[in-house]
């Protein structure tokens, strides 16, 4: 529990400070803006790009890992975007990104060192391998949904739509972040080291920046009236989805318990920051985003310990 609690704790401080900040008028809505901006644009695209180009994509990749921890993921996806629509009248670009938000587990920030300060550093090969599709797949699908159905009933073509939906996923900074550190890493191509350098100090803000810019959106986009469909994110991100993990890898697959380990940790963890960058690029459920990532991260502490406690 104190493992758990030493990686969740500092990243509660540093979203506090920023609602701190804010509420005391230390930090007014166009700074947050502004670093929410710099963290959506340039950091996290660049630590995007150093995490993905130094990954070894052929180290222990075992599909079954993979099947096991997105049939999770997806399925949650489903159910959170039908609950909104269905269950809490939402329109649907709002149902995209609360859907993304029960999809988008923090697999880098919690999912990597919960890993190795329970297994240690040999258990992290089958995270990696969920790391190393986890961005550019899960984004590509929310950024084409989202695009389709921001377009849907406008009279546009399929072929127009799906045009739209790939314009829109190039010119995504967080996408081509993802694509610049997969060329890298596919073709070997060397880094210069002064660039190497320049992208390690801009990496190094990406997160602090996102989490410290956060605290002072929940300042502004509290969870009144958007409790239950907080809730649903929680269930499906924090249970949901590792349960069906745990089912797909242990009965369906025949997962080891390596894989195992790495798919259901991974798994559990709550909604990570992108997914509320996600939702603020589209100005689509910010409220529920912000509050689901913060609610979810606390609830995770007592969730986490419990699929550590399952698990062989």
């Amino acid at each position: 529990m104190q493992a758990l609690l030493d990686v969740i704790l500092p990243v509660f401080l540093i979203i506090g400070f920023g609602y701190v900040a804010a509420w005391r008028g230390l930090f007014n809505e166009s700074a947050v803006e502004g670093v929410m901006r710099f963290a959506q644009n340039f950091a996290v695209p660049v630590l995007l790009f150093k995490s993905i180009s130094g990954l070894d994509l052929a180290a222990s990749w075992d599909p079954r890992i993979l099947v096991s921890f997105y049939t999770g993921a997806f399925l949650s996806f489903g159910l959170g975007f039908a609950g909104s629509i269905w269950l809490f009248r939402r329109p649907a670009t709002d149902a995209v990104a609360i859907g993304f938000c029960c999809l988008f587990s923090n697999s880098l920030l919690m999912g990597i060192p919960i890993t190795e300060r329970a297994y240690g550093t040999e258990a992290l090969a089958g995270n990696f391998a969920i790391i190393s599709i986890h961005s550019p797949l899960l984004y590509g699908f929310g950024i084409t949904l989202m695009e389709i159905v921001r377009n849907h009933g406008r009279g546009t073509s399929p072929a127009r739509v799906a045009l739209a939906a790939l314009a829109g996923i190039a010119r995504t900074p967080l996408v081509i972040g993802i694509a610049a550190g997969l060329a890298v890493n596919l073709t070997g191509l060397p880094v210069p080291g002064v660039v190497g350098a320049a992208v390690a100090m801009m990496a190094s803000a990406a997160l602090p920046a996102a989490l410290f810019g956060l605290g002072g959106v929940l300042l502004r986009y509290r969870p009144e009236g958007d409790f239950r469909t907080i809730a649903m994110v929680c269930v499906l991100s924090l249970v949901l989805h590792p349960a069906v993990a745990y089912a797909t890898g242990r009965w369906g697959l025949g997962l080891d318990t390596a894989g195992m380990r790495s798919s259901v940790v991974t798994a559990s963890m709550a909604p990570g920051v992108n997914a509320y960058l996600f939702a603020n690029m589209y100005g689509a459920a910010r409220r529920v985003a912000a509050s689901s990532v913060l609610i979810a991260t606390a609830l995770s502490a007592f969730t986490i310990w419990g699929w550590l406690a399952i698990l062989p």
